[in-house]
């Protein structure tokens, strides 16, 4: 299975089991910016407990691995599980964080055609804001330069105030001069 294949399928599924949805990560940075290579699909989720049963026990009777546990950990604590299939990589499915920025992402979600596939997908806004958060663990200069990649490739496109809303809300401030969204003081 390719990658384009793996995100067509994943999409279907979550489609097929009513689970709200919009991809984001890398593909979406991808998308809103220059390309990179990636071999995971990162998926915001939104489902019911008896939706996400659907989806689990359908990826596991196609000989997906998931673990059923680690979803329903997942969805209980809004965190993560992922899905490890064939050769195409693995689909980190990321249950939405019960947060203003969370939940004002995930409304803004947008179509988009993704290698293919018609998907929602977190906006250019929404996808700076998440690598700039994304990028303070680690100190990680591969979320600050995808972040420049998009202001780059979006340019006067990108709607600044809202970004930099989130960014004062979130302390992200530092990292958003690091990524060449604001002038230093």
């Amino acid at each position: 299975m390719t990658f384009a294949e793996l995100l067509a399928e994943a999409v279907h599924r979550l489609e097929r089991a009513q689970i709200p949805y919009m991809v984001t990560g890398s593909v979406a940075s991808t998308y809103h910016g220059e390309p990179r290579a990636t071999r995971d699909i990162d998926i915001v989720i939104e489902p019911s407990p008896e939706a996400l049963a659907v989806l689990v026990e359908g990826m596991l009777a196609d000989g997906y691995y998931v673990d059923r546990d680690a979803a329903f950990t997942a969805l209980r604590e809004r965190g993560q599980f992922n899905a490890v299939g064939t050769g195409a990589g693995k689909i980190d499915f990321i249950v939405r964080k019960d947060r203003p920025f969370s939940r004002e992402e995930f409304e803004r979600r947008k179509s988009a055609d993704l290698l293919g596939t018609p998907a929602f997908i977190a906006t250019v806004e929404d996808m700076i804001v998440a690598k700039l958060e994304w990028s303070l663990p680690f100190d990680s200069e591969r979320q600050l330069r995808d972040v420049a990649s998009m202001l780059a490739v979006a340019g006067d496109a990108v709607d600044r105030g809202y970004v930099e809303r989130w960014v004062g809300a979130l302390g992200l401030s530092a990292a958003w001069r690091r990524a060449g969204g604001a002038d230093e003081p």
